[in-house]
């Protein structure tokens, strides 16, 4: 495991928290796409840019990358020896989402781009609330898919205890 894609099923499920644990545990250096897709006072980066800084981030030996950002999944599903899917519980995921930002307020989280402040407005929950099932089953066909591929393993944690303990495990 040298090539760790960390994806999930919404905002707030955990991808970046549990990246850094991974990246901790198999001393790898871990990526978040928001810090390369956002930058400073929320401007995102144009797309052609974005796959390039991947394009750099992928070619090395090691690493995980941590985000789903579909319109990129290409380029870093091809070299990813690992894949590991989290999915928790829509509530979970509102009630982490409205926890990040009263922790973070007016700060800018570690996993983020300078200069982007915490900020959670009501089209960020309607993004959430609106497309949660759509990405789940579209996520979760995915992954069933690439199950069978030998050159990349596919791990689903579907719970909290799964997380945990695939963690704890390594």
């Amino acid at each position: 495991m040298k090539k760790v894609l960390v994806m999930g099923v919404s905002p707030g499920v955990g991808k970046s928290t549990f990246a850094k644990k991974l990246g901790e545990k198999l001393d790898l250096e871990v990526y978040h796409l928001d810090s390369l897709y956002w930058q400073p006072g929320w401007t995102e980066r144009d797309n052609d840019s974005f796959r390039e800084l991947q394009e750099h981030i992928v070619k090395k030996d090691s690493w995980i990358i941590d985000g789903n950002y579909s319109n990129s999944y290409d380029l870093r599903v091809k070299r990813a020896d690992t894949i590991i899917y989290l999915e928790l519980p829509l509530i979970v995921c509102v009630y982490r989402v409205i926890k990040r930002r009263i922790v973070y307020a007016r700060k800018t989280r570690e996993d983020m781009a300078k200069g982007c402040p915490e900020k959670v407005d009501w089209s960020f929950f309607t993004f959430i609330l609106t497309t949660y099932r759509e990405r789940q089953k579209k996520m979760r066909n995915r992954f069933k898919k690439l199950k069978n591929d030998e050159d990349c393993k596919v791990f689903m944690l579907m719970n909290r205890k799964d997380i945990e303990n695939y963690i704890q495990n390594l």
